[in-house]
């Protein structure tokens, strides 16, 4: 068997194993949702979390210490466990604020990071009935609601800004990133303009439904599955300096074509 074998194989494993981490994350999440008695509360950086939240992330982490124990998992409730060469980064509920308003617009991204490559990604909202995922080489797919099969992901062709949709979660955290004026500048020349927020803005990228999202802070757990996705789709997602996106601190993904000129426009 060739290394290439072995390495799709592998591949096809470490996907598998993401889906039946998601397939938990969905059913536990979905039972608390709009649940009356969810517990919350305010983290120190005053950003809520929840039992949900919580619950999730101990389940991720339980089932990859049965399945893959020489792996390290780095997530948002409960930080770094290691520093092998493999490590699972999770965000058990991306869109808490969502999540505990009753807001449909929320997902557990799990995302797997091999030798400083993202090799796997998961995205699975199970209130919106989608899950997104791709493994490198092995193009971007989605599962949504009314088909059999999933659909293979292709970004937009769109190849001016002036015809382009654009999505942000918010005007919170520009001024921080010293890209406010850049901000103006890209809703003011771009085509349309929404806030479908958090990952779902990355997402339609892929899809090919909007050309160019951005958000100016993120952690890595709020990225890393987005990135094999959105990339197999033919897309790009860095920072706003053009540095690898995960450890970055914020994210524009685009449809490729676009990139340059939307960082011309968000130099911090």
């Amino acid at each position: 068997m060739t290394s290439g074998n072995v390495r799709a194989m592998s591949l096809a494993d470490d996907l598998a194993l993401a889906h039946r981490m998601a397939d938990i994350a969905d059913s536990l999440s979905m039972a608390r949702f709009r649940a009356a008695d969810l517990v919350v509360e305010t983290k120190p950086d005053l950003s809520p979390v929840s039992e949900a939240d919580r619950a999730v992330e101990l389940a991720l982490r339980e089932l990859i210490a049965a399945r893959r124990p020489d792996d390290s998992v780095l997530g948002e409730e409960y930080g770094n466990d290691g520093a092998a060469d493999r490590q699972w980064i999770l965000d058990p509920i991306d869109g808490t604020k969502n999540y505990v308003r009753g807001v449909p617009v929320w997902a557990t991204l799990i995302a797997l990071l091999d030798k400083g490559e993202i090799t796997v990604g998961v995205v699975s909202s199970p209130p919106l009935a989608r899950r997104w995922w791709a493994s490198a080489g092995n193009g971007a797919f989605v599962r949504e609601p009314g088909s059999h099969q999933p659909r293979r992901l292709q970004v937009s062709a769109v190849r001016s800004l002036a015809d382009a949709s654009v999505s942000i979660s918010d005007q919170v955290g520009w001024a921080d990133r010293g890209a406010t004026a850049g901000l103006r500048a890209l809703l003011s020349d771009t085509w349309r303009q929404r806030g479908y927020g958090d990952f779902w803005s990355h997402m339609l990228v892929a899809e090919g439904a909007v050309d160019i999202a951005a958000e100016p802070h993120l952690e890595s757990y709020d990225m890393a599955a987005l990135v094999p996705i959105v990339q197999e789709a033919g897309g790009r997602i860095t920072a706003f300096s053009g540095e690898p996106a995960v450890w970055g601190g914020c994210a524009v993904t685009t449809n490729g074509v676009l990139h340059d000129d939307v960082l011309d426009l968000l130099k911090e």
